[in-house]
C-alpha cells in the first residue's frame, strides 16, 4: 500500500478519535485509541517503536523512539500541546530521514479542530499518482 493511501486511513481514524475524545487529555489516550482503530482497519501498528541508530561508527543505538509505525512506512508523531513549533517539525524530518522513510504525520490532538493539528512532513515524496487527502 503506497504511503498517501495509508496517510488517508491515519486521519480518517484520527479525526474519529478527536471527535470521541475532543481536545484536552493526555497524548497516550490519543495515542492508544488510534492505534486500535488503525489496527482494526487491517495495518501494522508498531506502538512506542525504538529506532536503532546505524553508521559507521555506532551500530544498533537506541535513537528515538516512535508514538505510531504504520506498515513500516508512516512515522505518526502525536502531541497534545498549545501549538505545535518548528522544532517538532524538524524532529519528525528528521525520524524520516534516520528511517530513510518518506512520509510523517504530526498530529496534534490539543486543538479544538483537528484539522487545524495536522502537519504532513513529506521526504522525497509526491502526491502526483494519488490525490490528496480532503479535510472534512
Amino acid at each position: 500500500m503506497h504511503e498517501n493511501k495509508i496517510a488517508d486511513i491515519i486521519l480518517d481514524e484520527a479525526f474519529a478519535v478527536h471527535r470521541h475524545y475532543g481536545p484536552g487529555l493526555f497524548e497516550r489516550v490519543y495515542e492508544a485509541s488510534l492505534e486500535a482503530r488503525l489496527k482494526a482497519r487491517g495495518l501494522f501498528v508498531e506502538r512506542q517503536k525504538t529506532i536503532l541508530i546505524n553508521d559507521e561508527y555506532v551500530q544498533n543505538e537506541p535513537g528515538f523512539v516512535a508514538d505510531l509505525f504504520v506498515e513500516g512506512l508512516v512515522i505518526i508523531e502525536l502531541k497534545a500541546v498549545d501549538r505545535i513549533t518548528p522544532k517538532f517539525k524538524r524532529q519528525l524530518f528528521t525520524y524520516l530521514k534516520l528511517t530513510n522513510r518518506r512520509l510523517g504525520l504530526l498530529l496534534n490532538f490539543d486543538e479544538a479542530l483537528l484539522k487545524n493539528g495536522i502537519t504532513r512532513i513529506a521526504r522525497g515524496l509526491t502526491q502526483d499518482h494519488y490525490p490528496p487527502y480532503h479535510l472534512p
